[in-house]
């Protein structure tokens, strides 16, 4: 199986290529963003406006512990399936038994500190008035269930490199039907408020860890460790480190951007402001899946033929990628510059939120044609091992010039500055991007003009 899909990589036509590898990882990113943006909808209309901005001051937190499992998932991963080809079993186990021991003790220390200073930490990311109460009492339970959430973005990516990609699927759609399902149980049904809706989300990410626990421990997999797999060896944890440091990265930025914005938009406008943010946030993460699966999808066929030095296809594969992500993208702009006022009222009915958030909405999203680019050039270098680059890029749009235009532009706008860093960082971070994938392109043809002089 695996040796078709890799001669398919290379010589099946690049568009079909393309949409076959996309499909699945658009579906997966749409099943979880439909999740989250459902989650907020619920919350919005029966608990209210302000448990959405409580939610959004607890997310950078839950957020960057689950990261440290996607980091070392990501990392582990690329090692196992190098493992698994090369007939390396014993390091493939050992590899994934050192993956679950630095996953569940670096996050259960992070949890402990997490509870321990949970009064400093809530004010700190924007948790202040009246949505301290509320961002507390979901923190503290959503904290019990990270680490439960940190092993399955680890296990995710490895059951992945077993090639078992609908079993990976799964893992994502059993959380997500289950948050829906026990948000009306525990929020509708139980009256339980905000701790209704944390202990969905916990519960959610419980079903992901049973059925993950099931998938290795059942025939379907062929990783099947023991406690002496468990023992962390420096050679592989150095490994696993390198190859995550480059996701570990993009979502720290993440996470400090959401908790910068927090207080930022709470300086200006308390917890209205915080609200629209979170309803923007949401939707960044829901309207551009089918982009966002283009890019998954644009990686491992433009890494095999980089590898197969088939320098002509990778070129069409990143010229394809791009004009079928920014067609999507186009599409995307345009329903969210026509309708951001009904897309609002879908979280709550809140007057001063309903006020704010539509003018943000089109702000945020005033460069998604050309972001394309941005997003396809940063996963060229990622897909063919060029880390720094990769890392360069990836970095580039929130971390070089978004967070110091948040600081910037306020002073001269107010409230509207902040709205308007978006679009700025997303120009600017294209044209870096645009400029770096020139050169690198540039560096393709010649690779084919002296492929086709030596063979002449």
């Amino acid at each position: 199986m695996t040796k078709v899909v890799s001669q398919d990589l290379g010589t099946q036509p690049i568009g079909k290529l393309l949409v076959k590898q996309a499909l699945p990882a658009a579906i997966g990113i749409l099943v979880m963003s439909l999740n989250i943006l459902v989650d907020t909808i619920f919350v919005g209309n029966w608990i209210g406006s302000v448990a959405i901005a409580a939610i959004n001051v607890v997310l950078p937190v839950s957020f960057f512990i689950a990261a440290l499992g996607m980091a070392i998932g990501v990392g582990g991963s690329s090692i196992i399936s190098r493992a698994l080809g090369s007939n390396e079993k014993s390091k493939a186990l050992s590899t994934f038994g050192n993956q679950i021991a630095l996953t569940l003790s670096l996050t259960v220390v992070m949890v402990f500190f997490g509870l321990y200073y949970v009064d400093a930490i809530i004010p700190l990311f924007g948790g202040k008035g009246a949505m301290f109460e509320s961002a507390k009492t979901y923190y503290e339970i959503i904290l019990y269930g990270v680490p439960v959430l940190a092993m399955c973005m680890m296990g995710n990516p490895v059951i992945r490199a077993e090639g078992k990609p609908k079993f990976a699927m799964m893992a994502m759609l059993f959380p997500s039907v289950g948050n829906i399902i026990l948000d009306v149980v525990f929020i509708k049904v139980l009256n339980l408020g905000m701790a209704g809706a944390a202990w969905a989300t916990t519960g959610s990410y419980v079903l992901c860890g049973l059925y993950i626990l099931w998938f290795f421990l059942s025939k379907n997999s062929e990783l099947k460790i023991n406690f002496r797999h468990l023992k962390l060896k420096s050679s592989i944890v150095s490994e696993i480190s390198s190859l995550g440091f480059v996701t570990l990265s993009r979502q720290a930025v993440v996470s400090v951007t959401y908790l910068l914005m927090n207080n930022i938009l709470y300086d200006f406008g308390g917890e209205t402001s915080v609200t629209a943010y979170a309803i923007v946030g949401r939707m960044l993460m829901f309207a551009l899946f089918p982009v966002f699966g283009i890019t998954q999808g644009f990686l491992p066929i433009a890494g095999y033929n980089y590898g197969a030095k088939a320098y002509d296809r990778v070129e069409k594969t990143i010229a394809t990628a791009i004009r079928y992500a920014a067609i999507l993208a186009s599409v995307i702009f345009v329903i969210l510059m026509w309708l951001p006022l009904p897309i609002t009222k879908m979280f709550t009915s809140d007057v001063a939120v309903l006020n704010e958030t539509p003018s943000a909405i089109r702000w945020v999203f005033a460069a998604t044609p050309i972001i394309t680019v941005q997003l396809i050039g940063a996963a060229y270098f990622q897909a063919v091992g060029k880390a720094i680059p990769a890392l360069l890029l990836t970095l580039t749009r929130q971390g070089f010039f978004f967070i110091p235009l948040i600081f910037i532009l306020p002073q001269f706008y107010g409230e509207l500055g902040v709205w308007m860093a978006f679009p700025i960082s997303d120009v600017l971070s294209t044209l870096v991007t645009a400029l770096f994938l020139h050169i690198e392109v540039k560096r393709l043809k010649s690779k084919m003009e002296t492929q086709t002089n030596s063979s002449k």
